[in-house]
């Protein structure tokens, strides 16, 4: 298939975004159901969230070394063993009937997701020119990935309530069906000469193990306490694989993360954004799919249409920043604006009523937090993207996507830890309605956590962020994929 007709370009955005949808999907679809998981295969509260934290942790751990094995074995061979793995362990989740197989196969399923989405982004990245063709794609691209996860939730409850918990994993199998046999008829072939390089695997896993010891340790002190040995150790071995990381990066041949990419200002700022923006956002659905069904008495059903608001306002707003805005106003101020929104709108639910009602209480929240989202998301994508030439794009795409979900996976692990200490706390009050205020004043509390994370996200759009045409030196050689020669790039 030709490529560069406007046909082949729509069949190549159209696939990639039902990747991206899927991959993302699937870091909030478990949300509502969570309930009805741990009641019927009988998981304690710090084992529940791991149902959610194994999915993002493994995606977020080998989204690096997926992005970079699509540079270098091909985009469309990678994209398609992803989808394999994806598939296949959604099916395992569906039939698990213990804690133990559901969790080993969202980790599976987060490894698959980890080739997936890479590759999906830099396919667009190589098909689409950089500037207004490019910033229109990744805006449709950035509103599915902004309004996946509020999606997921809705599905979540519609599938709870149907025919059961076990079909928000079932459902991936039909459609990553579909999507391989497209993807395999219409992506276009990969180059040959891609397969003799060399990939950093030692990198991957020192990587991965660091990050999956930092979210264990976080889970850990809960039950065991910030100054206890278990959780010092595991702190430790995280800071001593991370440190062995970036000592093999200096010196690997063919590193997962060349340190040439920190030069590029723009991509360093949208990947830290990216973090922030995420790890609120993953967190947000998290907690607030509890509150409601925990405090409100919501059914499952009824919690999934409440997001109904972030996914109408993000999706709009994505589509429209991405498509117009970025291209005619520049990535930093849409970021400052979405971040702000964002802050407002995560700030007003740290003040929730007991027996709070949706349309004072809670809409007014999820539409500031929609349209924030729908304004940051695109944008931090087109950033993260700037001036990147095509044989770089699957790393950028990695680091861009790799901080998404270890943004979420950390800031769950965060709200988790807040949540249920101070659950903790309100479960020793005698009265009744004393104790409900203070169940309420727990998930409270843990809003505070995500705001603060939307805060800081508002301080690096307006600091980390370049002006436009700040001129950078131009690199040679590998560096010369990584770093644009102007940072105002993200404005044309």
């Amino acid at each position: 298939m030709d490529t560069t007709t406007t046909t082949g370009k729509g069949l190549i955005l159209f696939l990639t975004c039902l990747a991206q949808f899927i991959v993302v999907l699937d870091v909030a679809i478990v949300n509502v159901a969570l309930p009805s998981i741990q009641e019927d295969l009988g998981l304690s509260q710090s084992t529940l969230q791991w149902v959610v934290i194994a999915y993002g942790l493994f995606l977020g751990g080998f989204l690096l070394l997926g992005g970079r094995l699509g540079d270098l074995l091909g985009r469309r061979r990678i994209f398609l063993a992803g989808l394999a793995f994806f598939t296949g362990a959604s099916l395992v989740a569906g039939v698990a009937q213990s804690a133990e197989v559901l969790i080993g196969a969202r980790a599976l399923q987060g490894f698959g997701a980890a080739l997936l989405a890479p590759s999906a982004l830099s396919i667009l990245a190589v098909t689409f020119a950089e500037g207004k063709e490019r910033n229109g794609a990744i805006g449709l691209f950035g509103a599915v990935a902004g309004t996946s996860a509020s999606v997921g939730v809705i599905a979540s409850g519609l599938l709870t309530d149907g025919p059961g918990w076990r079909w928000v994993f079932f459902i991936n199998v039909p459609i990553g069906l579909l999507l391989a046999a497209l993807a395999a008829r219409f992506l276009p072939a990969d180059r040959h000469e891609v397969q003799r390089r060399q990939y950093d695997a030692a990198g991957a896993t020192t990587v991965t193990g660091g990050l999956l010891l930092l979210v264990y340790g976080l889970n850990r002190a809960v039950d065991d306490g910030w100054g206890a040995a278990t959780t010092l150790v595991l702190f430790a071995a995280s800071a001593v694989l991370l440190a062995a990381f970036v000592w093999i990066e200096s010196r690997a041949a063919s590193p997962l993360v060349p340190f040439a990419a920190l030069r590029n200002r723009t991509m360093v700022a949208a990947d830290l954004a990216a973090f922030l923006v995420f790890g609120a956002l993953f967190s947000f659905i998290f907690l607030g799919s509890l509150l409601m069904q925990q405090q409100l008495g919501y059914s499952p059903t009824r919690t999934g249409v409440a997001w109904l608001a972030i996914t109408v306002s993000s999706f709009l707003a994505a589509a429209v920043t991405g498509a117009r805005l970025s291209s005619a106003v520049g990535v930093k101020p849409l970021l400052i604006a979405g971040f702000v929104l964002v802050t407002l709108g995560v700030a007003w639910l740290t003040r929730v009523p007991v027996g709070a009602d949706y349309a004072p209480d809670l809409l007014p929240a999820f539409l500031l937090f929609g349209i924030g989202g729908g304004l940051s998301i695109p944008n931090i994508q087109i950033g993260a993207l700037s001036g990147v030439k095509g044989e770089a794009a699957g790393l950028a795409s990695g680091l861009v996507e790799t901080m998404r979900e270890i943004g979420g996976a950390v800031a769950i692990a965060a709200v988790s830890t807040v949540l249920v200490s101070r659950t903790d706390e309100a479960r020793g009050i005698a009265d009744p309605a004393a104790r409900q205020a203070a169940a309420v004043d727990a998930f409270q509390d843990a809003f505070v956590v995500i705001a603060v994370l939307a805060a800081l996200g508002v301080l690096v759009a307006l600091v980390a962020f370049p002006r436009s045409g700040r001129a950078v030196p131009e690199p040679s050689g590998e560096a010369a994929d990584l770093v644009p020669v102007t940072v105002g790039a993200v404005n044309s």
